[in-house]
């Protein structure tokens, strides 16, 4: 019902004052509402993928084209492996989420120079 009347405002060539502000409103609406019933699970990735399988009743096994085998999708949803970045853009893609919902919130980035550092003290 919103998205209709959104689609028909938004469709205007010269919406008049008051028809900026509905789609203004109607767009406020429309994303409080997504956000109450179709949110996007926060969590870790494999909790994602996890609640992905589950919601679109798929098996490991639907996954191999976006993981290359079934023994890295086994590896990352037991948690010994995490996505490489051509992983996260093919889930991405399969699913239409964005990609940083496939992206641990705590990952680490190593900087060459701690990278340096790290292998000069071991001499």
């Amino acid at each position: 019902m919103y998205t209709d009347a959104l689609f028909r405002l938004t469709a205007l060539e010269s919406p008049s004052g008051s028809e900026v502000e509905a789609i203004e409103l109607l767009t406020l609406l429309v994303e409080r509402y997504e956000q109450e019933h179709y949110s996007i699970p926060k969590g870790d990735p494999v909790s994602v993928v996890r609640f992905i399988i589950e919601q679109q009743n798929l098996t490991q096994r639907d996954l191999i084209p976006q993981f290359g085998s079934e023994s890295a999708v086994s590896m990352f949803m037991t948690g010994h492996r995490n996505l490489t970045l051509e992983q996260v853009r093919k889930l991405s893609t399969r699913f239409k989420l964005p990609a940083d919902v496939f992206i641990p919130k705590g990952s680490v980035t190593y900087s060459p120079k701690r990278l340096a550092k790290g292998r000069s003290r071991s001499r």
